[in-house]
């Protein structure tokens, strides 16, 4: 039974506080699961300190407005500020972008703890933010940083499920090309290539934020031009709807099939925006929608498009999440989209995709909107199996210490991988998903490097079911370059990713290194690879010309 008008009414009447509230001070994205230890500060507008630590001596207070991981340096010292009426400076003090800082996984004593559990992680959205701040000439703020979703951003040469499984397991290793003595383990799944003319019929509803501060091009245009994107991959037998919201909210098309291409397109067209952001009745609204057009073996799917800026309307992320979550017992889904900078609040889009079971993106171009709703639109829609986690488990005999690189905010206790209560991620059809371990092995190794066991539910089940796969010490080569290529660039990936948000242990990385890795790794790959080389020699290039350290080690 869908939760009545009433309830969902009585579930917004427990909100008290404002949404912006969302991008400040919001709790890891998967609550229960998260190791309090492990959760840190949201860098938004501040100095990125831990509330416990005192500002040092002569620091800047954690009030100043604007967004500036660099404003301190790893001694805490102010850096000197631009001159007064710089156009970079003016542009920072209005910065009010939000993002959650989720530390760094330590190296853990095998002996002490053998077993390293998490949900896995398809989302993109870290990636396409770092891209777009590469390419405009600046490094990304380190708290935005999240290594799984560099690596996940790209395709990888894994088999196809062979089994009765939704999806293939691939495991890798290799000798360490940075830390001598260390090696490296890839965990790899992919996900079951679905035709599109068998995906179910797809009912969308977009939540779109209309607000004042959509207002640019690369915001509400870019999006028109997305959601135009979409309308040209649909079938017949899919539907639309659009609410908006901005200081009220609005029908501006009613589930309309796919096969009334025009209609769509003129509703797309219209969109305008303007007033202030009133979203957690927009989310009522939406679902109301959705409500109405979800049918039982559909796609039913609420897809949010916004820059996460919310500053209107009562709602406590709590009472918004818990009315999330309802409805995917429902069996509608959430996924997000999220477009512009300057005020951009990523943890709350974060969040809503990780309870609404969905994907979260970011658009930062044209480029990407055609990836995300056209060539790969069938993956984003349709789920192949839910709440997936994976525990590793590692043999002492082999393994002295080992670090999930990444995934700080999918960790689950160990104890609760078979508990079918523990949420998990989502995997959708043919989507590759990719972790790397840092590993330092014992003097004389057994002969099994790790076990990895999966635990998944089937879209619409409730009891999951699981497998494994062993890796054994005699397939790890003696050197990094014998290494796939997949396996190589998937290194670089990381790498360059854990040199942007500053981890300690990658203080002495090189992204010489990681840039000559990442270009013999994608001489035969694709366009993607070529322009991750890039990246890389963008962020060499901004550390050559502004003497900024990348990243601060923690």
């Amino acid at each position: 039974m869908k939760p009545s008008l009433r309830t969902v009414a009585a579930a917004i009447a427990l909100i008290s506080i404002g949404f912006a509230q969302f991008g400040c001070n919001s709790a890891p994205s998967r609550e229960a699961v998260v190791p309090p230890a492990k959760q840190k500060n949201v860098q938004v507008g501040t100095v990125n300190r831990p509330a416990s630590q005192p500002a040092p001596a002569g620091a800047p207070s954690t009030t100043r407005t604007g967004n500036d991981p660099y404003y301190v340096d790893d001694a805490g010292r102010p850096r000197q500020s631009s001159a007064p009426g710089d156009a970079k400076e003016e542009a920072s003090r209005a910065n009010t972008e939000g993002y959650q800082d989720y530390g760094v996984n330590p190296l853990t004593d095998t002996r002490k703890d053998s077993l390293s559990t998490f949900a896995i992680d398809v989302d993109t959205a870290s990636y396409t933010i770092a891209r777009r701040k590469l390419n405009e000439g600046t490094l990304p703020p380190p708290a935005s940083v999240r290594v799984e979703e560099f690596v996940n951003f790209f395709t990888y040469n894994y088999p196809q499920p062979a089994t009765e499984h939704p999806f293939s397991i691939a495991l890798e290793g290799a000798p360490s090309p940075f830390t001598p003595g260390r090696h490296l383990l890839r965990v790899g799944l992919h996900g079951r290539e679905i035709p599109v003319a068998n995906r179910p019929p797809a009912h969308l509803t977009f939540l779109v934020d209309t607000s004042g501060s959509m207002q640019s091009e690369d915001k509400i245009g870019l999006l028109k031009q997305s959601l135009r994107e979409l309308v040209n991959h649909l079938k017949p037998g899919d539907t639309v709807a659009i609410t908006t919201y901005a200081g009220s909210v609005s029908t501006v098309l009613t589930p309309t099939d796919a096969t009334h291409r025009n209609e769509i397109l003129r509703a797309i067209g219209g969109l305008e925006t303007g007033g202030s952001t009133a979203m957690a009745a927009g989310i009522e609204l939406a679902y109301r929608q959705a409500a109405a057009s979800a049918k039982p073996g559909a796609i039913n799917r609420i897809i949010i498009c916004s820059d996460g800026d919310a500053n209107v309307g009562p709602s406590t992320p709590e009472a918004t999440l818990k009315l999330i979550e309802g409805y995917v017992r429902e069996n509608i889904t959430v996924s997000t989209i999220g477009f512009g900078m300057g005020n951009y609040k990523d943890t709350m889009m974060e969040r809503f995709a990780d309870k609404g079971n969905g994907n979260y993106y970011y658009i930062d171009s044209f480029k990407e909107a055609e990836r995300v709703f056209g060539e790969g639109l069938t993956g984003t829609l349709q789920v192949i199996a839910k709440d997936v986690k994976v525990q590793v488990e590692f043999n002492p005999a082999t393994v002295a210490r080992y670090r999930l690189i990444g995934y700080e905010n999918r960790d689950v206790a160990d104890v609760d991988f078979r508990n079918d209560q523990v949420d998990g991620g989502e995997i959708g059809a043919g989507h590759r998903v990719t972790a790397l371990y840092e590993l330092e092995l014992t003097e004389k190794p057994g002969r099994d490097v790790a076990t990895v066991r999966l635990r998944y539910k089937a879209p619409e089940g409730t009891t999951s079911q699981e497998v494994f796969a062993d890796y054994a010490t005699a397939r790890m080569p003696q050197q990094f370059g014998q290494a796939s290529e997949d396996f190589r660039f998937a290194v670089a990936v990381a790498s360059f990713a854990e040199v942007l948000r500053g981890s300690g242990i990658a203080r002495t990385w090189s992204l010489s290194t990681i840039a000559n890795i990442a270009r013999e790794a994608a001489a035969t790959g694709t366009s993607e690879r070529q322009e991750f080389v890039a990246l890389v020699a963008k962020a060499q290039q901004l550390r050559q010309s502004t003497g900024e350290q990348i990243g601060r080690n923690r």
